[in-house]
């Protein structure tokens, strides 16, 4: 079994900045892709910024210039450093990362989400 656990949410004013961490435990063999979303009420889940083995990110353009994904493939984590944050920015953040499992199958696990406030 795989378990994300999150850190680095909170509170910030415009202009801020936060850093999240999301770190992967449990059996694994690797790791593919790794993707950072964010969920407001009653809103669909929208990926903000993803992150492939080979370390190639993609990023949602309300994002960009903005915000940027790190992974540490020996860790088993994926950080978004989130600068110039905005109160549009304001949102419920999750990691997702698909995991190859000793079974040879690929899975997506999910974290348990983090609040992050942008407000003045």
């Amino acid at each position: 079994q795989v378990q994300l656990v999150e850190s680095g949410g909170g509170s910030v004013q415009p202009g801020g900045s936060l850093r999240l961490s999301c770190a992967a435990s449990g059996t694994i063999q690797g790791i593919n892709t790794m993707d950072w979303y964010r969920q407001d009420p009653g809103k669909e889940r929208e990926l903000v910024a993803s992150i492939r083995e080979d370390f190639s990110p993609t990023y949602t353009d309300s994002v960009k210039d903005r915000f940027t994904i790190f992974r540490d493939n020996a860790k088993n984590t994926v950080d978004l450093q989130m600068d110039s944050l905005k109160p549009e920015d304001t949102s419920v953040y999750y990691c997702r990362m698909w995991v190859h499992e000793i079974s040879n199958t690929l899975r997506a696990y999910w974290g348990q989400g983090t609040q992050v406030t942008v407000s003045s």
